[in-house]
């Protein structure tokens, strides 16, 4: 699965902007930002492609449109996913269904990490759920 959504990727980023992208090289454009800051690197009208760093939390909330894809790149944290929790680390991946309440908290002292591939093309598509 992991060398599936590695490969998927890889071949994203040569097809749609003809370089690699090592995502553990990828640096914030600043470390100023107070709790999440995302920059795009891959978009077409079936999928864009984020790496996201998470220093506090990302509040739950859920995606009506879209499947989210996460590939933790370095950290630790605590994810939910609908009723389940569990713990993410550097190399795990998993898949946010359409419509799946989820939200993560950060267990590391440096910033959790992480590639999210949304298919189809990210909108804006974020529903903020009350805890």
């Amino acid at each position: 699965m992991r060398s599936a959504l590695v490969y998927l990727l890889m071949l994203l980023c040569v097809s749609l902007s003809a370089q690699t992208i090592r995502p553990s090289k990828v640096k914030p454009d600043s470390n100023s930002y107070k709790n999440v800051y995302v920059k795009k690197i891959a978009e077409d009208s079936l999928q864009s492609s984020f790496i996201i760093w998470i220093k506090q939390a990302v509040p739950p909330h859920y995606h009506a449109e879209h499947t989210e894809l996460i590939q933790v790149v370095s950290g630790k944290g605590e994810m939910t996913l609908e009723d389940q929790v569990f713990t993410i680390r550097n190399g795990d991946y998993f898949v946010i269904p359409r419509g799946a309440i989820h939200s993560v908290v950060t267990k590391s002292r440096k910033p959790l990490k992480v590639i999210s591939v949304q298919s189809p093309k990210f909108d804006g598509d974020r529903v903020w759920v009350n805890p």
